[in-house]
Parts: C-alpha cells; structure tokens; sequence
C-alpha cells in the first residue's frame, strides 16, 4: 500500500545518543488505505540535509511512490532532502512549530494575547481567511515588533497548501503530530536510560517501540478520499475541484 501523506521529524530522546546531535529521524506515511504506519527510522542530525537524504533515497530503494504532501519542522534539513530526492513533492510546514518560533520573538506579557490570534489561523476555512487572520496579527504587531511579523511571512505559501488537499484531512495535515504522538511512548522507555554507547543498539531499541505505538495510531478520517489524493485530483479550499467537462458530461447523464 503506497503513502498519500508523509510526515517528518527528528526527535531528542531524553537519554540521548552517542552523538551529541544525533536524533531519531522518522517518517509516518498515511496509506492511501487511511493507515498510518512508521515507514523509515535512522539516527542523524535533525538539520542535516543529507541524512534526511539518505533515507528518502531509501524509501525510492524500497520502491515507495511519491506521495502527494509532506509535512515537517521548517527548520529541518529534509527540505533541501525533498528538493533532491523528491521534487514532485508538495511541501507542509508545521503550524505549532510556526506559532511557537513567532510567539518567541515578542514580550512574554503580549504572549497569551498574540496567542488567542495566531491559533486561529490555522483553522480558518479558506486560504483567504488565514491571508485576513494573518493581516490581523500583523497589523498591531509588526511595527512594534517586526520580527515577530518577519518570522510568521516566511513560507506563507508552504503554511496554507492544505487548502489544495481535503477539508476532511485538515486536521491531520496543520502540524506534524502524528510522528510527535508515537514518541510519547518512546521517550517515557527511554528517559530513564544513560546516554547509549552505541547509536544503531539505540535504534534497534527505538524502532521496536515505535512498531508497538504504531498500533494505536488513528486511521486518517475519510480514506475514500486519499486514491483522489494519490492520483493528483485537484482541491480548492478543500473542495474537489470538479473538472468542467466531466460535470457537463454527468449532467446530460442525469437528464
């Protein structure tokens, strides 16, 4: 069964790796099926292009199909991975790491009200909803504090591309939670653990908790959808854009 859906991210365990920078990266494919399922699992740097590289390289090794989106960290080097390995790929960055990054360039006592604004960004129902919500943070904030503005602009077009994909799977596409859900039970194996001498037994030990979390993750709402997805069938606003010929033609069917 081939990926619709991708998400990506490396995560710190609490014991750590032999290598200071070393992190589990992962990826989680939705299956066209609705199934998630841990797909790929190596130790690397999180913001090292190449190791994100190698294991893409890998999924086309395994021969995967290119899915339709991936979502991830701004921050991670598998972006400039996905350029090389994966172009055909359209690009998701995560709405809570976003928020969190613009929220840490204002006061701590403007915080809690930039919050209440941002939030609802990425539940607006329309791309031009989110362009208005995020004009309304800008507006107040930007002059007093420009990087705070600076920092939620960038990759605007990579933040709202769920709109081109199914409402019903909106909620599975804004952030990257579905890699950060299984780490749960990783990290609470783990945090008691001394730093591993070696990072493969670490993996080993990882992978084998990641193939037990991966039994409680949720299905992706709506899978009838997800062969649209995986086939290139355009949305608008997370409405299937229905092709003009085809809709005359079903029509005079009806008629």
């Amino acid at each position: 069964m081939e990926p619709a859906y991708l998400w990506a991210d490396g995560i710190y365990v609490e014991a750590g790796l032999e290598k200071d920078k070393a992190a589990p990266l992962v990826i989680v494919a939705g299956l066209r099926d609705g199934r998630k399922v841990v797909l790929a699992l190596e130790a690397g740097p999180r913001e090292s292009a190449e190791a994100w590289a190698v294991i893409l390289r890998g999924l086309r090794r395994r021969g995967k199909k290119i899915p339709r989106l991936l979502i991830a960290d701004g921050h991670l080097g598998i972006w400039a991975a996905v350029a090389e390995v994966f172009a055909e790929v359209a690009e998701k960055r995560c709405w809570n790491h976003k928020l969190t990054n613009v929220l840490g360039r204002l006061p701590r006592r403007l915080q809690a009200e930039a919050r209440a604004l941002l939030k609802e960004i990425p539940y607006a129902d329309a791309r031009e909803q989110a362009e208005q919500l995020r004009d309304c943070f800008v507006d107040p904030y930007g002059a007093a504090y420009p990087a705070a503005a600076e920092t939620l602009q960038p990759d605007w077009g990579r933040m709202v591309i769920l709109y081109d994909f199914p409402k019903e799977h909106w909620k599975n596409l804004r952030i990257s939670n579905p890699v950060e859900s299984p780490f749960a039970a990783v990290r609470l194996r783990t945090s008691a653990g001394k730093r591993y001498k070696k990072v493969a037994n670490a993996t080993a030990l990882i992978w084998k908790l990641l193939m037990v979390a991966e039994r409680t993750l949720r299905r992706l709402d709506h899978p009838e959808l997800l062969p649209e997805v995986a086939f290139g069938v355009r949305f608008h606003n997370g409405v299937r854009v229905v092709d003009q010929d085809q809709q005359t033609q079903d029509e005079e069917a009806a008629a």
